[in-house]
């Protein structure tokens, strides 16, 4: 009962996230038949989205938390309170953002290595991507209160739409006006998409008069909020930060074919890791609601299921890439020299899937217990020894290349891989609840209340 659970949550929120994704990675596709420059230039530009826009995870990953543990305690009201701050401080920060990425992308864009048409193509897709991304912050608050009731249904069909809206788009504007056409396209759908949100988050389960809630400010729940967002949002800081370093590396001393062969080996690889994500935002959700309501062994155990299922699917999924890596880097070019790297890189990647899949579920699950120092003390250890200063020896002084450059990622998602397995295991998590419970246990399930009334 408790696996169907989990695969209940967990099949909407991959297919979300898998066209969430999409997004971005059909923007790739579209124009690398049209120009591989152009196609690159867009991973390079969203990458400096990722950097930036770690703020938002802030928000997103402390209220996830708060929400979940609040429903396991059967406190609904402190739920809602923190649904209309997260929704409310994700809109002011995403208005900063946006303010930020008009004045700033092309000293940012340099900072990293872009240079000459690379900076131009990159520049054109930021200014429109990144002047609209406050509503990617709203649509990320949305779907976090959402997902968290239970419905995570609602948000897999809304991302359906917004990416049939964005190809439409794509395929209309890009022989148009390349670069410029992708950045309209995925503007437009997020538009969409944040308005179809709003409106059914305030029918099925908030009401606008919700924000009321915020007056007075509840300082309590910012702190909390920030107790919980700010480590979180720093180890995907630290990460993604070391990602950008990386990315310099490579674009100052790899050769053009194998930049774009690691362009499009990552927009492929995305898709190898899409399940276990899934598993662990379900197994967050679900861990959230139990610890909220004291259920620490019950917890415990799903963590090690969400653990377990998430291999299994990962090396399936693996498999199947490994059988098909050719054809996949057809997809987006017939350059022979770039297809064949990107066969050979996509080998590599397995190794460097088994840590990062533990990563991705037992952080999650140790997130919806509260517990979020860890993780972040780990990061600054292995993404910047490991990833960073690895990339480097083994790539540039060791004259390895893109290879020396996936052996020392591999490298840190491993090692990350196993202390957050040591650290789940010696059970220093449970003393992390962020709130108490007022209700008595009396439920050997995990109750997603609103998800049962909508069904």
């Amino acid at each position: 009962m408790k696996k169907m659970k989990l695969f209940s949550l967990a099949w909407p929120i991959f297919i979300e996230t898998a066209l969430f994704m999409l997004l971005g990675m059909i923007d790739v596709l579209i124009l690398s038949s049209y120009d591989d420059l152009a196609a690159s230039a867009v991973g390079t530009a969203n990458q400096t989205v990722s950097i930036v826009t770690i703020i938002f995870n802030i928000i997103s990953t402390a209220s996830a938390v708060m929400i979940s543990q609040y429903l396991g305690a059967g406190k609904r009201e402190s739920a809602s309170l923190t649904a209309a701050l997260s929704i409310a401080l994700q809109l002011i920060f995403g208005i900063l953002v946006s303010v930020f990425f008009l004045l700033f992308r092309q000293p940012m864009l340099m900072l990293i290595g872009a240079e000459g048409q690379l900076l131009d193509f990159a520049g054109q897709y930021l200014s429109i991507v990144g002047g609209t991304i406050f509503l990617q912050a709203v649509m990320t608050a949305v779907s976090v209160i959402i997902r968290n009731h239970g419905l995570t249904k609602i948000t897999m069909f809304v991302s359906a739409g917004m990416n049939l809206f964005n190809t439409a788009l794509d395929l209309i504007l890009v022989p148009r006006t390349g670069v410029v056409g992708a950045a309209i396209a995925t503007g437009v759908s997020q538009l969409i998409g944040c308005v179809v949100l709003v409106i059914i988050l305030f029918t099925k389960i908030e009401k606008p008069a919700v924000f009321r809630m915020l007056i007075p400010f509840p300082l309590k729940q910012f702190g909390t909020m920030l107790k919980v967002g700010i480590p979180s949002a720093a180890e995907t800081f630290l990460y993604n930060l070391s990602q950008l370093v990386i990315t310099s590396i490579v674009l100052n001393f790899l050769t053009e074919n194998e930049l774009i062969a690691k362009t499009y080996v990552q927009s492929i690889t995305m898709l190898f890791y899409l399940c276990s994500l899934a598993i662990g935002q379900a197994s967050q959700i679900m861990i959230g609601h139990l610890v909220g309501a004291g259920r620490y062994d019950e917890a415990c155990r799903q963590g090690y299921r969400s653990h377990r299922t998430a291999l299994l699917l990962m090396a399936a999924v693996c498999g199947v890439g490994v059988l098909l890596r050719e054809p996949l880097i057809g997809l987006f070019t017939d350059n022979p020299e770039i297809i064949s790297i990107g066969s050979e890189i996509i080998l590599m990647n397995c190794i460097l899937e088994l840590g990062r899949t533990t990563n991705l579920v037992m952080i999650a699950s140790m997130r919806g217990a509260g517990d979020v120092y860890f993780p972040t003390a780990c990061a600054i250890f292995s993404n910047w020894l490991l990833s960073v200063l690895g990339s480097y020896l083994f790539a540039v002084v060791f004259g390895m290349g893109i290879y020396g450059l996936w052996i020392a990622l591999a490298a840190d998602e491993c090692v990350r891989g196993v202390l957050m397995l040591l650290r789940w295991k010696n059970g220093r998590w449970r003393t992390k609840r962020l709130i108490r419970s007022d209700t008595p246990q009396i439920e050997n399930e995990v109750s997603l209340p609103i998800q049962q009334k909508a069904s």
